[in-house]
């Protein structure tokens, strides 16, 4: 099931499935490296909830929950998620 970016919580991960926004939104997100298929992992918010950090292949960006949310994401079950 696709949710945004936006709403992930920090330690979850999720694979791209698509970029919505059009324009110079969407060809900033394809420039750092936010394309269809990427694996992004959630690593923390500021402390007023905006922005994000999120690791993408093996660095981090820092994105505003508004460029987040033309970020449609498939949730991938974290490592931790798994039972022991």
């Amino acid at each position: 099931m696709a949710t945004l970016l936006s709403d992930l919580l920090p330690g979850q991960i999720g694979r791209v499935v698509k970029i919505c926004g059009k324009g110079p939104i969407a060809r900033r997100i394809f420039d750092i490296g936010i394309v269809p298929g990427s694996l992004l992992e959630v690593q923390k918010f500021a402390p007023l909830g905006d922005p994000m950090e999120i690791k993408v292949k093996s660095f981090n960006l820092s994105l505003r929950k508004n460029e987040a949310s033309f970020i449609q994401v498939e949730r991938i079950a974290a490592e931790t998620d798994c039972p022991a």
